[in-house]
């Protein structure tokens, strides 16, 4: 499934900001719901950070640059960034990854509920 985000990419602060703040309620939480994610702004600002001349960085570069990716093969460029991340990254990339699920679980919906 083809995904995009709208809106300009979060700045660094704002990322590391939001990150920490969704990681927390979540932790708080039992069975956090796959709505309990990171915005449009700050998806984008993760593949910002992650962009780069590797396969999985242009995945993540034309992401950030608004363009429209496929949905698995921006999971798999998150989850091949976390193998290099900091802990912070990881942590961040891991997010994108939920937002990710988010947006094609509820495309699915959708999708359901109009067929």
């Amino acid at each position: 499934m083809k995904i995009t985000a709208r809106g300009l990419p979060a700045s660094d602060a704002q990322v590391y900001s939001e990150v920490a703040q969704l990681l927390d309620r979540r932790a708080a939480m039992r069975h956090p719901p796959f709505s309990l994610t990171v915005s449009d702004s700050v998806a984008l600002g993760i593949a910002r950070l992650f962009r780069s001349t590797s396969l999985s960085g242009e995945v993540l570069d034309r992401f950030a640059a608004g363009g429209s990716v496929d949905s698995d093969e921006l999971v798999e460029a998150a989850r091949f960034e976390q193998g290099y991340a900091s802990a912070e990254g990881y942590a961040a990339l891991r997010c994108l990854v939920l937002w990710v699920h988010h947006r094609t679980h509820r495309a699915e919906q959708r999708s359901a509920q109009a067929g």
